[in-house]
């Protein structure tokens, strides 16, 4: 692996890192409330972190991730809270994965983050480009957690 993608693995675990750092500081049930003047919750925004990731990777490569599809109807997106099922990854759960997603990652795509395919509509057409654009989203998800924490 060149010194560029260390440093694009060191950042997803870093970024993620913030996340779960200011998670500790949440109970589960505050990761439930959804706070007026908001959409969706703190475990709403920990789901569709996760599965951002995995959608766009898999848009990128066309390879199918058979998970994805409960977790985009509870977490995709123009969904909500309302759509949480008794099956839905509780905050604990939610916990778990976003912590090993970046080294999951890593393991499955860390020699294939400049493999060639055909462009999204965004034009990119690499996994290093899908995840240079998820890091951006996560920081994004990020300030949304940071804010519903303040209002809790």
């Amino acid at each position: 692996m060149n010194q560029r993608h260390e440093v694009l693995f060191a950042q997803l675990e870093t970024y993620r890192q913030d996340i779960l750092d200011i998670l500790e500081e949440i109970s589960e049930e505050e990761a439930d409330i959804v706070p007026k003047g908001f959409k969706n919750n703190i475990r709403w925004n920990m789901g569709h972190i996760y599965l951002d990731q995995y959608l766009w990777i898999q848009a990128v490569t066309s390879e199918r991730n058979s998970h994805l599809k409960e977790f985009n109807t509870w977490f995709g997106f123009g969904t909500a809270p309302a759509d949480f099922t008794s099956e839905t990854p509780t905050f604990h759960e939610l916990k778990l994965l976003l912590k090993e997603q970046p080294n999951r990652i890593k393991q499955l795509y860390g020699n294939r983050l400049e493999e060639e395919f055909t462009p999204t509509e965004m034009g990119m057409h690499t996994i290093e480009q899908v995840l240079i654009r998820t890091i951006f989203h996560e920081g994004m998800h990020l300030q949304a957690i940071m804010d519903i924490r303040k209002l809790l």
